[in-house]
Order: structure tokens, then C-alpha cells, then sequence
């Protein structure tokens, strides 16, 4: 997945864009499009529906849980899980792929809450405004592939 922009032709034109060149750069602003979207849904609908009645605000926890998992799962590098760069510290390789998991666990977590959020609180009871579930669960959507798209997006090769 991460060679995906290689291949990439800008059709007839002569304009001479290496994309792969640009491809750390494409990928970064097209994660950060995704958690920008996901958090202005979700302010969104806390404005429309700032009642607690209607939209509890504990449901925010979701999205601040998968903020926290965006950091911890991009805060390690692809060489670092697989040992080329990373050799001193706590828990040396280890200790990344330990934190690389927990990051996943959390993302994968609030996404999963997401749904029950939309299915449990608003979809099974008929609750009338639907639209707070569906921005919980998108929002969470949206940074979880924000997520995915910073990490395995980019390319470790124009660091070294």
C-alpha cells in the first residue's frame, strides 16, 4: 500500500511532477484533510445539538480516544517496528511494537465504540435527531484512515 503513489502518470501534459518525490507531502496533507474532517463533523453536531438530551457530550470520549491512538501510532516509525533504527531506550524494538499494538487496540477500540454509539444509542431506539451517532461514528472514521494514511502513507526512504 505504501508504493501506491509510484506508479502515478499526470496523463499528456509535459508537466514533469515527480509525485513519488511528493509523496510524503501528498500523503500528510490528505491525513490531515481526514482528522480535520472528522473533528469538524463532530463540532458540527455538538453545536447543533448542544442539549444533553439529544447528544450526550461523554460521547466526545470516542474521538479523543482515537486522537490519543493517532499520536501513539504515528509516533513510531516503520523502521523503528522493524529494528533498523531503533536499537537503545526502555524496551528497544519491543517496546515499539508494543506501543505500535496499543495504538492499533485503542483505534480499533474507539472505532468499534463509534458504532455502538450509533447503533445503541440512536439507530435501535429511534432516537428523532440521528445525525449526532452518525457524526460520533464518522468522526472516528475519519481519523482512524487519517491515521492509517499518516502512517503507512508516507516513505522513511527521504528521512535518511
Amino acid at each position: 500500500m505504501s508504493g501506491f503513489l509510484d506508479g502515478i502518470r499526470c496523463g499528456d501534459c509535459d508537466c514533469n511532477v515527480d509525485w513519488a518525490e511528493r509523496r510524503n507531502t501528498i500523503a500528510s496533507i490528505a491525513a490531515g484533510v481526514l482528522f480535520f474532517t472528522g473533528w469538524w463533523i463532530i463540532i458540527d453536531a455538538a453545536v447543533m445539538y448542544p442539549e444533553d438530551e439529544k447528544f450526550h457530550h461523554a460521547y466526545h470520549t470516542c474521538g479523543v480516544i482515537a486522537t490519543v491512538a493517532f499520536l501513539m501510532i504515528n509516533a513510531v516509525s516503520n523502521g523503528q517496528v522493524r529494528g533498523d533504527s531503533y536499537s537503545e531506550g526502555c524496551m528497544g524494538q519491543t517496546g515499539a511494537r508494543v506501543w505500535l499494538f496499543i495504538g492499533f487496540m485503542l483505534a480499533f477500540g474507539s472505532l468499534i465504540a463509534s458504532m455502538w454509539i450509533l447503533f445503541g444509542g440512536f439507530v435501535v431506539p429511534k432516537n428523532d435527531p440521528m445525525y449526532p451517532g452518525i457524526a460520533v461514528f464518522f468522526q472516528n472514521a475519519f481519523i482512524f484512515f487519517g491515521g492509517l494514511v499518516f502512517k503507512f502513507g508516507r516513505t522513511e526512504d527521504l528521512w535518511q
